[in-house]
């Protein structure tokens, strides 16, 4: 089980602005099992959030095997959302995997304090592994046994040998943009002075071609 020391995670994130991808990647060193599965086990801010109809589409265009542990609400905003938990069931190639997760930053409260940006940081997932052959792991340090769905499909649950990472990576953060406060007073006061103006003009215009069409009808 020396293989085990040599297990390497790291995570990068992708793309800019309210979209990007999470990139996750596992290196194994010389001597791992055949037949090897690995899980990734996210647990995501309240920050951001999954669009599970986006993994409907990526699992049939690229394969990707997701398993979101709740129902995402996709409309809404941080403050009212909680963190939840994504497994992700990547393929093992030649001694590592690479896991690309698609994710979307939520709105936050406009800042009071002229603050331009939320920092949202996600931090490294839970590395967990297993094999068809092997169905009674044995626990031991620093190691342990937990108990996750087998697939995608959720139909069973297997025993995981969770590995610890033997080099902790700091976790990767976003920057959302955020609403200025102090604009909301001027916006709202000037949005309703445009409306109320539009209502005049309109009303205004409907008045005179409503008594034009009038007098074409008498006459």
């Amino acid at each position: 089980m020396t293989w085990l020391e040599t297990v390497s995670v790291t995570m990068d994130v992708s793309k800019n602005g309210f979209h990007r991808d999470l990139v996750t990647t596992v290196y194994f060193g010389p001597g791992f099992p055949d037949g090897l599965e690995a899980l990734l086990v996210h647990r995501l801010p309240s920050g951001i959030y999954i669009d599970q109809y986006q993994l409907a589409s990526l699992k049939e265009d690229t394969g990707l095997q997701v398993l979101l542990g709740s129902e995402v609400d996709l409309e809404a905003p941080a403050h009212t959302s909680e963190e939840f938990i994504v497994l992700v069931y990547p393929a093992l190639d030649q001694g590592s995997l690479k896991a690309t997760l698609p994710i979307h930053g939520r709105y936050h409260k406009p800042s009071l304090a002229g603050k331009r940006f939320e920092l949202v940081e996600i931090k490294l997932p839970k590395l967990i592994l297993r094999t068809d052959t092997c169905t009674q792991l044995i626990s031991f340090p620093p190691y342990k046994i937990v108990d996750s769905p087998c697939t995608v499909h959720n139909l069973s649950i297997c025993q995981w040998l969770e590995i610890q990472h033997q080099q902790e990576q700091d976790p990767v953060s976003l920057e959302i943009p955020l609403g200025d406060g102090s604009l909301v007073e001027p916006v709202c006061a000037g949005t309703l002075l445009v409306t109320l103006l539009c209502c005049a003009i309109l009303s205004r215009s409907i008045w005179r071609h409503g008594v034009f069409l009038d007098n074409v009808i008498l006459t």
